[in-house]
């Protein structure tokens, strides 16, 4: 297994908001002082937590980051790591200057790491289970919707007369037309765009190891053709970087940013608001279908949701019927 330093930079968001510089960069095999202080048991609970625990990269990456930072904070302190008490995880929690959900995601490292840390003798108890984050309830998302009509005239505003024009209608096509997140489509290959004998289905890669097919319907079938004969793609990554000069395809994967960077180049020259994404196709695409009265747990499926009631954060009916009850006001 790879052993690569990541430079990780804490931020003391309890006092002064100044970068703390830890002395050497910490990977998953190099504890921090606190840590190596507490002992054998406390080191390999340490590597065990972050080297094999923690399947997922992004939620790794995330986890040491706040572990490292609450350990940061305790050090300051003179605190040893077995002698943590729930009302230092408190007081940590409470003079963070971070919105309520980035809270609760450290509080969520706090517990999975001290449950580690009790597994292997190396606490009593875990001193952030009996801490409570503040409530969050969230009853629609923050994504701005972009309107089916504005995303007609972004994909016909998209110039075609070369392979990269030819791309980027096709990848913005695959946003509408399948409600799949960018990470997903910014992933997908050439074999990943299948014909059974009867249709085009494209082979999405999903957040938590997920695999679906979504069926291709005929205009997203007809984008992709026309850029793939274009661009002559017959192995490798299905969306491709540009050199923009000279209007040819690398062989280099588009990533998410490169895809969301694009499409703010053609809102832009669309003439429609910049502070759309990407995501705001998933937000449209699920308002639509519901509209349309598609069961909830056809268009759940469709946007890879594993629980209904993300589904329904997506829906933003309710703005609309809000809007139709204050206009009627009469004052």
């Amino acid at each position: 297994m790879s052993d690569t330093k990541t430079e990780i930079t804490i931020y003391d968001t309890t006092k002064t908001g100044e970068l703390i510089q830890p002395s050497e960069p910490v990977t998953p095999r190099n504890a921090p002082t606190i840590v190596k202080a507490a002992g054998k048991s406390a080191e390999f609970a340490w590597e065990e937590f972050f080297q094999a625990e923690i399947a997922n990269a992004h939620t790794r990456k995330n986890y040491m980051h706040a572990v490292k930072q609450f350990l940061a904070w305790v050090e300051e302190r003179k605190l040893e790591l077995p002698r943590i008490a729930p009302a230092d995880v408190g007081e940590y929690l409470q003079g963070l200057e971070l919105a309520t959900p980035t809270k609760k995601l450290h509080l969520a490292a706090l517990r999975r790491f001290f449950d580690r840390l009790v597994n292997r003798h190396v606490c009593v108890i875990n001193p952030a289970a009996t801490v409570k984050a503040e409530r969050h309830s969230v009853v629609e998302g923050k994504t701005p919707d972009i309107g089916p009509t504005q995303a007609r005239t972004l994909l016909k505003s998209i110039a075609t007369a070369d392979p990269v024009g030819l791309r980027d209608r096709a990848v913005l096509a695959v946003l509408v037309y399948t409600a799949a997140r960018v990470g997903a489509v910014a992933k997908l290959t050439i074999k990943n765009f299948v014909n059974d004998g009867s249709q085009y289905t494209l082979r999405f890669a999903e957040k938590g190891g997920k695999s679906r097919e979504i069926p291709v319907r005929h205009d997203l079938e007809q984008f992709l053709l026309a850029y793939i004969q274009s661009a002559n793609i017959t192995e490798g990554p299905l969306f491709r970087t540009a050199n923009r000069k000279s209007k040819t395809l690398t062989k280099n994967a588009m990533t998410g940013i490169d895809i969301c960077r694009m499409m703010k180049r053609h809102l832009k020259s669309a003439g429609l608001p910049g502070h759309f994404s990407p995501h705001s196709f998933r937000v449209t695409t699920v308002t639509d279908l519901l509209e349309q009265n598609v069961p909830l747990e056809d268009v759940q499926y469709l946007a890879g949701h594993a629980d209904p009631r993300t589904t329904r954060i997506y829906d933003r009916r309710r703005r609309k019927v809000t809007r139709n009850i204050v206009e009627r006001i009469s004052i």
